[in-house]
């Protein structure tokens, strides 16, 4: 006579299936979706993990991260929104990384350079929103997208775009708003060192 069926989640885990997690872990630290905090958590939960349930746990809220079969049901969205902030620092994102809806760059005296090139973007139009004082911000698109950039306040700093499509109708679209402050912006296709021209 068969015993009652067991639970997925509280399937025993390995070694092998504890270290592949941290691993996933690693690539979303890289994609920007975790803090260095959250990926120390989140690292010690994994290695002191005894059950399949417990091991997923760290993954769950991290979009296109999966281990193992997840019975709880389909993969978690990508995320809505996103803040980034910057003070006499950097922040930089390239490769593949899941871009969200909508990203909110807060920049003071530091550099954000955002490469969508590579990165998954399941969103038909992205949104960025701009509150840049004394910083510099670089956007490199992917091939075929469209840019708006109209609704970009610049005082005593510098917008510049090269070689994009205006309008909508690209795939994706970015909307980019907001106000630059005695700082500089620059959208373009392709990356290249930091060094703005001035207007």
């Amino acid at each position: 006579m068969e015993g009652p069926a067991v639970d997925p989640k509280d399937l025993r885990v390995s070694d092998a299936e504890r270290e592949h997690v941290v691993g996933l872990l690693q690539k979303a630290i890289g994609r920007g979706l975790i803090t260095l905090d959250e990926f120390t958590e989140r690292t010690d939960t994994a290695l002191a993990s005894r059950t399949r349930g417990e091991l997923n746990s760290v993954l769950l809220d991290l979009p296109g991260v999966v281990h193992g079969d997840q019975a709880a049901g389909p993969s978690v969205a990508p995320r809505e929104r996103t803040e980034l902030k910057t003070t006499m620092s950097s922040v930089s994102r390239k490769g593949r990384w899941s871009v969200p809806r909508s990203l909110v760059v807060r920049n003071r005296m530091g550099t954000t350079a955002l490469d969508f090139r590579d990165a998954d973007i399941p969103h038909p139009v992205v949104d960025v929103e701009l509150d840049v004082a004394g910083g510099m911000v670089q956007l490199v698109l992917p091939e075929g997208a469209t840019v708006d950039a109209d609704e970009v306040e610049a005082t005593m700093g510098s917008v510049v775009t090269d070689k994009l499509g205006t309008g909508v109708g690209g795939s994706p679209h970015f909307v980019v708003r907001g106000s630059v402050r005695a700082g500089s912006l620059e959208i373009r296709t392709k990356k290249q060192r930091f060094g703005f021209r001035r207007a």
